[in-house]
C-alpha cells in the first residue's frame, strides 16, 4: 500500500509546472520538426483507417447519436463535437496498426494525444501554434508517465497513461492553472481502461477502442478537474504500480523534465502491424540485402529460425483468424513478407491472410526468446533470424535498431510517401497536398478551423 506520508508527492508539481510554464519557444526545434511530420502522419493513418469496415459500420451507428461541432472526423467528410470526434480519429488511428510511436514509452503517444488536440482547436479556433505546442506538452507527459510505468504484460497499455496525455494536452490548449492541473493529473490517473493485450491476439477489434477511450476520457477528466471534481492522491502511484503495474518510477517520469525530450524521440510506422513485429521484418530485409540475387521458392523452406526479445515471442501466433489478428503476429510478418517479397499495405490485408502459401509458412517459424535481447530492449530491438531450405541452404539476417528508431532514420521521402500512399485514396492529390503542407507550418495558421483550407476532412 501506498505510505499515506507520501500521498502528496512533488512529481504532480513538476508536472503540472511543466505543462502549464512551457511555451513553444522552450522547445527545440528538431522536436517541433519531429511533431509536425508526426502530426501530418497520424491524420493519414487516421484517414485510411477510417474507410475500414467496421470504422464506417460504427460511424453509422454512432453519428445519429451524436451532438454537431466543428471538429472532423478524419476520413468521413463529417464533422461532431470534439469529444465524440477525437475518440473517433483515435479509434480509427490504430485499426491499421500504422499509427506512430515511442519505444521509451511503450506506447503511442501520438494517437492519444493529437486526436484531442485537432478536435479542441476546431472547436475553439485556437492557433496553430498553440496546438503544436499542446501536442507536444500532452506528448511529453504522456510519454514519461508510459516509461516510467512497469506494465504487465497482459495489459494493453492503449487507454491506460494515454488518458492522461489525451488531458494534459487538452489542459494546456483550456490554459488550466496550475492548481487545476495538478488536480487534472489525479483525476487522468484515475480513469483509465483496463484492457487486456489477448484482444490483439485474437483479432477482437474491440481492443482498438482503447485509443479512443483516450481521447474520450482525457477530455471529460478535464470538464470534471473545471467542474471542481477531484482524483485518489497519489493516482499515478496506484494505477500504474499496483492495479495496471507492479512498479512506477515517479522520480524517473520528471527526470530532465524540459530538458530531454521524449518527444524527439519517436518513431513512425512503414510497416502494418505492432512495433513488436518490425524488427523480425528489418532481419528479413538485411537477409534480402546481404543477398540481393538470391531466388527461392517459398516452398523450399523447412523453417525460419528467429530468436529476438521477450514482446516479440508474445506475438507469435501461427494461426490467425483475420487481418487484423494478423497484425499481431511474427510468423504471419515474415511469411507474408516472404512469399510477397514486400511489405506494402496489401500484404498486410485479408487476402494476404487467406494465402494458402502464408499459411502454411507460418507453421514453420520457430520464435525463441532470447534473455539478453530482453535486456537490451527497449534500447535495442533486436532480432536474428535465419531461413532454412530443404536442401541444406542458410540465409541470416538481424536488426539491432528497428528503422525509424532516433538511432535509425528512415530513408529520406519514405515517410512523405507513406503519408500520400494513404491519404490520395481518402482526399484525392489535391486536398492530401494541402493537409500535408498546413501539418508542416502549423504554428503559421492563425486558426486551426481554417486548416486545410476549412475542408471537412
Amino acid at each position: 500500500m501506498i505510505d499515506p506520508a507520501r500521498l502528496e508527492v512533488d512529481y504532480l508539481d513538476a508536472i503540472a509546472d511543466f505543462v502549464c510554464s512551457t511555451r513553444l519557444e522552450d522547445i527545440p526545434d528538431a522536436v517541433l520538426d519531429e511533431m509536425r511530420i508526426t502530426f501530418a502522419d497520424t491524420l493519414a493513418v487516421i484517414a485510411a483507417g477510417m474507410q475500414t469496415s467496421e470504422m464506417k459500420a460504427l460511424l453509422a451507428v454512432h453519428a445519429p447519436l451524436t451532438a454537431a461541432g466543428a471538429a472532423c472526423v478524419i476520413g468521413s467528410g463529417r464533422r461532431m463535437n470534439p469529444l465524440d470526434a477525437a475518440s473517433l480519429n483515435g479509434t480509427a488511428g490504430v485499426f491499421l496498426e500504422l499509427d506512430s510511436g515511442n519505444s521509451q514509452s511503450h506506447g503511442h503517444p501520438g494517437i492519444h494525444c493529437l486526436p484531442s488536440a485537432l478536435a479542441v482547436a476546431q472547436a475553439t479556433g485556437a492557433s496553430g501554434a498553440e496546438t503544436l505546442l499542446a501536442c507536444v506538452v500532452g506528448y511529453e507527459v504522456c510519454a514519461r508517465v508510459g516509461g516510467a510505468a512497469k506494465m504487465r504484460i497482459m495489459v494493453q497499455p492503449h487507454g491506460t497513461y494515454g488518458v492522461l496525455g489525451a488531458a494534459m494536452t487538452v489542459a494546456k490548449m483550456r490554459g488550466l492553472s496550475h492548481a487545476q492541473v495538478r488536480s487534472l493529473i489525479k483525476v487522468a490517473g484515475a480513469t483509465p481502461i483496463g484492457g487486456n493485450r489477448q484482444t490483439m491476439l485474437d483479432g477482437a477489434t474491440v481492443r482498438n477502442w482503447y485509443a479512443g477511450h483516450s481521447s474520450q476520457m482525457g477530455q471529460m477528466a478535464v470538464r470534471l478537474a473545471e467542474a471542481g471534481f477531484t482524483g485518489p492522491h497519489a493516482a499515478l502511484d496506484v494505477t500504474f504500480g499496483q492495479v495496471l503495474g507492479d512498479a512506477f518510477d515517479s522520480a524517473g517520469a520528471i527526470a530532465g523534465l524540459g530538458e530531454h525530450w521524449y518527444a524527439g524521440e519517436g518513431y513512425i510506422k512503414l510497416y502494418s502491424g505492432a512495433r513488436h513485429l518490425h524488427s523480425a521484418i528489418d532481419a528479413l530485409r538485411d537477409l534480402f540485402e546481404r543477398q540481393p540475387a538470391v531466388s527461392f521458392d517459398v516452398d523450399d523452406i523447412a523453417s525460419i529460425e528467429v530468436r529476438t526479445h521477450r514482446l516479440a515471442v508474445f506475438c507469435g501466433k501461427t494461426v490467425v483468424d483475420n487481418a487484423f489478428g494478423a497484425r499481431f503476429s511474427v510468423p504471419f510478418a515474415l511469411a507474408t513478407v516472404l512469399v510477397h517479397r514486400r511489405w506494402d499495405l496489401d500484404c498486410f490485408g485479408e487476402a494476404a491472410v487467406a494465402d494458402p502459401r502464408v499459411k502454411a509458412l507460418m507453421l514453420r517459424v520457430d520464435l525463441q526468446e532470447d534473455a539478453g535481447f530482453t535486456r537490451q530492449y527497449p534500447e535495442k530491438q533486436m532480432c536474428v533470424l535465419a531461413v532454412v531450405f530443404k536442401d541444406g541452404r542458410r540465409l541470416e539476417g538481424r536488426c539491432e535498431v528497428m528503422r525509424g528508431e532516433p538511432d535509425n532514420p528512415h530513408a529520406p521521402g519514405a515517410v512523405e510517401r507513406k503519408f500520400f500512399d494513404l491519404a490520395r485514396p481518402v482526399w484525392g492529390e489535391a486536398l492530401a497536398d494541402t493537409v500535408y503542407r498546413d501539418s508542416l507550418r502549423l504554428e503559421q495558421i492563425t486558426d486551426m478551423r481554417g486548416f486545410a483550407g476549412g475542408a471537412d476532412l
